[in-house]
């Protein structure tokens, strides 16, 4: 029997009404990219089927992109870090940066979203906030359901970029794992 969806267990404790669903979607994403990406062969992390993102690609940007979000939700802009991540998205890190690994920093990221989430005072969701260079204008629960949406999208198509990989290589995994 599958198990139940998360927004279907009740609130999450500490995190606002009305940021209940960003908090959901949130923890629901980190539970099935955990298990799409348990065993997922390191050797197809960067490929991009038919051209599309890879998942190395989309589980970098999943991380990135809600800590981007959350930034301007406490009305502050990039620092020069998160610029720099944000260029080296969709490009294979040095060093051990494997599936395991990327889900980890995306599941930390979830982590400290809905930390973020718990603290904020449930008045300021109104309150306008500036988003990127060009400074568009967003409001503080605007950015946290953009991210909690981005999120399930991005998902979405990394469940499909996966599939499509062990599909489509699977015949051809046993000697890319030899090379």
């Amino acid at each position: 029997m599958a198990k139940t969806e998360v927004w279907l267990r009740g609130p999450m404790e500490g995190v606002p009404v009305l940021l209940q669903p960003v908090a959901h979607a949130l923890s629901q994403a980190r539970e099935e990219i955990g298990v799409l990406m348990a065993g997922f062969p390191e050797a197809l992390l960067w490929e991009k089927p038919a051209g599309l993102a890879s998942p190395g690609f989309h589980l970098q940007h999943l991380a990135g992109v809600l800590n981007r979000l959350f930034t301007y939700a406490e009305g502050q802009q990039l620092s020069t870090q998160q610029l720099d991540t944000l260029a080296a998205e969709g490009k294979p890190p040095y060093g051990e940066y494997g599936a395991g690994v990327l889900v980890e920093i995306f599941n930390k990221q979830v982590d400290d979203c809905i930390a973020q989430l718990k603290r904020i005072d449930a008045l300021t969701l109104s309150e306008s906030r500036e988003v990127g260079r060009s400074k568009l204008p967003s409001t503080v629960i605007g950015l946290y359901v953009h991210g909690a949406e981005h999120t399930m999208r991005h998902a979405g198509q990394l469940l499909v970029t996966v599939k499509v990989l062990i599909d489509n290589y699977a015949d051809d995994l046993d000697s890319r794992l030899i090379t």
